[in-house]
């Protein structure tokens, strides 16, 4: 039974409350943080399972090896691809989204000896 009159932080208010709350033992973070509930007999429990992994998810830690099913999906972009066992290279829908891509875009391809550059055709010079 949570007080709903104060919902727990989340993402940046989170790490930003429990860093100005200093020193102060983890369980009263959790609990600044508004991660307690109140039982029928008015006692207050500190969740800090509940804090812990708010704080994960907070600072964009991934623990599990796939996300859970919450409509979401997809992994995070690691800005790190490998060359597939076809010789190909494949760049991930994580970052055609990031950069507002859309089917039909073009790009242009230069190869150095240690790099690829793609640079969109029409794009202006200076945006990178």
């Amino acid at each position: 039974m949570s007080n709903p009159s104060n919902e727990p932080l989340t993402g940046q208010a989170l790490l930003e409350k429990v860093k100005e709350l200093g020193n102060l033992p983890k369980e009263e973070k959790a609990r600044q943080c508004g991660y307690y509930t109140v039982t029928k007999n008015n006692v207050e429990r500190v969740n800090m399972m509940k804090f812990l992994n708010a704080l994960i998810d907070a600072e964009g830690i991934q623990l599990d090896s796939k996300q859970p099913s919450n409509g979401r999906g997809g992994r995070s972009a690691s800005y790190r691809i490998s060359v597939q066992s076809n010789g190909n290279l494949l760049i991930g829908a994580a970052y055609t989204k990031q950069m507002g891509l859309q089917p039909g875009d073009e790009f242009e391809i230069s190869l150095g000896r240690k790099h690829i550059h793609l640079k969109q055709v029409g794009a202006e010079e200076d945006e990178e």
